[in-house]
């Protein structure tokens, strides 16, 4: 069984991966619509 500190390491470093996985969706759909945005030419 893992010690009640290695759980707790292990939840910091899911949160961690869980916010840089949103933060790359925001940053993901930015570059999308600029790109969109660029070549409908408007």
């Amino acid at each position: 069984m893992a010690a009640d500190g290695d759980i707790k390491v292990h939840e910091a470093t899911y949160h961690k991966v869980i916010a840089m996985l949103k933060w790359g969706a925001v940053g993901c759909f930015v570059i999308a619509f600029t790109v969109i945005w660029l070549i409908s030419g408007k």
